[in-house]
């Protein structure tokens, strides 16, 4: 039972223990180390659209005919390819004989344009050794 002089003790905590959960959180309880957000944002922007550079384009002794020609080009020189992939406006075909694998990679020269080859690379399909790019190219032909 309690006696008449501990009600106001018991008043005071009660508001003590009143005022700690009013502390603006809403009742939540927070860690101190936890960052809490001033203001939400108003809304995701929208990404920005901007034109590509240029396609650097690869200069190598023994690389003439491929640099710069289309898939339709490819095809004519070295046939169908065995790989093709496209991601977003750039262009990768893949062409193999036994002596190596050839990658030939189109980008547009400009927005709108048909892609055209601006880099390749070589490899052996053994092992993905890198081989002599120009060497590749005149096997591929040969075939």
């Amino acid at each position: 039972m309690l006696q008449i002089r501990s009600i106001p003790v018991v008043a005071l905590l009660a508001m003590l223990l009143s005022a700690c959960g009013a502390s603006g959180g809403g009742g939540k309880v927070q860690s101190a180390g936890a960052a809490v957000p001033r203001h939400q944002p108003s809304g995701v922007r929208a990404p920005v659209r901007r034109v590509p550079p240029p396609a650097q384009v690869q200069t190598l002794p023994g690389v003439a005919g491929v640099i710069g020609a289309t898939a339709a080009d490819l095809a004519r020189q070295f046939g169908k390819p065995r790989l093709e992939v496209w991601e977003g406006d750039a262009r990768k075909l893949q062409f193999s004989a036994a002596p190596c694998i050839l990658d030939v990679f189109l980008y547009p020269a400009a927005p709108g344009r048909e892609p055209q080859a601006t880099y390749v690379d070589a490899r052996r399909p053994s092992d993905g050794q890198d081989v002599d790019r120009a060497a590749c190219i005149a096997a591929l032909r040969q075939r």
